[in-house]
């Protein structure tokens, strides 16, 4: 089998992938489930080559992440439930509904705070449309914050869940009230440090970390952005200290923290 730039052809492989006895024995014991941390991932990985501006693996990334999509397509239609043809068919209906402006009737100048009203009317609209269909013995009480979804990344599910709760004004009017509440996660940390006790302190922790995100939604901060450039930094920094202690003849093992830490203090004065 021949590679192709025609869709049509990564399908062909997945299926023959997915094929009893002649497909791959990997593959064939795949689900859902053992596949989704794949997927979460390979979007991870997208992003990652777009903060790094190299194109040519943004290439390879978006190629891994289409093959996810095809994965869970062949999935389910081995299931009976649908086809990627139907993925492909459902968000280009989705899009054209949802830009009216684009592919509707609408005239005149349309400016992008009206794009966002339309965006958010219409995707309610379809939200009760998708409500309707389901049996009545499904439709329950929702929370405000049950459409923020459980599949994110947590700090960036930790930020939806705040600003959702926000739109009622449930939320501080200062960061530095904020600033404040991180304090007072970090002094309960430290009381169960003292207390030596483990399920606290990864309880207070997770405290903290929310505390954080809302600092971050506060003052207009991504958390999972700021995050990966201090993650870059981090990676910067310490790879002065392996440079600098190879300079010497030196591995990290046989450096002190404080020389170590003497050599992160002159990279960062470096930056």
């Amino acid at each position: 089998m021949k590679p192709s730039r025609d869709i049509s052809r990564l399908i062909e492989v997945m299926a023959a992938l997915r094929t009893p006895v002649t497909g791959c024995p990997w593959d064939l014991d795949q689900n859902f489930a053992t596949i989704a941390p794949y997927t979460i991932e390979e979007a991870y990985e997208v992003a990652d080559a777009i903060t790094r501006g190299d194109l040519d693996d943004l290439r390879d990334e978006l190629g891994d992440l289409l093959l996810q999509v095809v994965y869970h397509a062949r999935l389910a239609e081995e299931q009976n439930a649908f086809a990627f043809g139907d993925v492909v068919e459902g968000v280009t209906r989705k899009m054209i509904r949802r830009h009216p402006h684009v592919f509707g009737d609408e005239n005149g100048v349309v400016t992008s705070g009206h794009v966002a009203e339309n965006w958010d009317r219409i995707k309610a609209e379809e939200k009760a449309e998708r409500a309707a269909r389901r049996p009545p013995e499904e439709i329950s009480h929702k929370s405000l914050l049950s459409n923020v979804k459980a599949g994110q990344p947590a700090l960036t599910r930790a930020m939806e869940l705040q600003r959702k709760a926000s739109t009622v004004g449930f939320d501080w009017n200062d960061p530095r009230a904020v600033l404040h509440k991180i304090r007072e996660e970090a002094d309960e940390i430290e009381a169960a440090l003292d207390r030596g006790d483990t399920e606290e302190l990864a309880a207070e922790t997770g405290d903290l970390l929310f505390a954080l995100v809302n600092l971050a939604r506060h003052v207009g901060a991504d958390p999972e952005s700021a995050l990966r450039g201090t993650n870059a930094k981090f990676e910067r920094r310490f790879a002065y200290i392996e440079r600098a202690l190879a300079a010497k003849g030196r591995s990290l093992e046989q450096a002190s923290l404080e020389e170590m830490d003497a050599l992160w203090n002159a990279a960062k004065g470096e930056e």
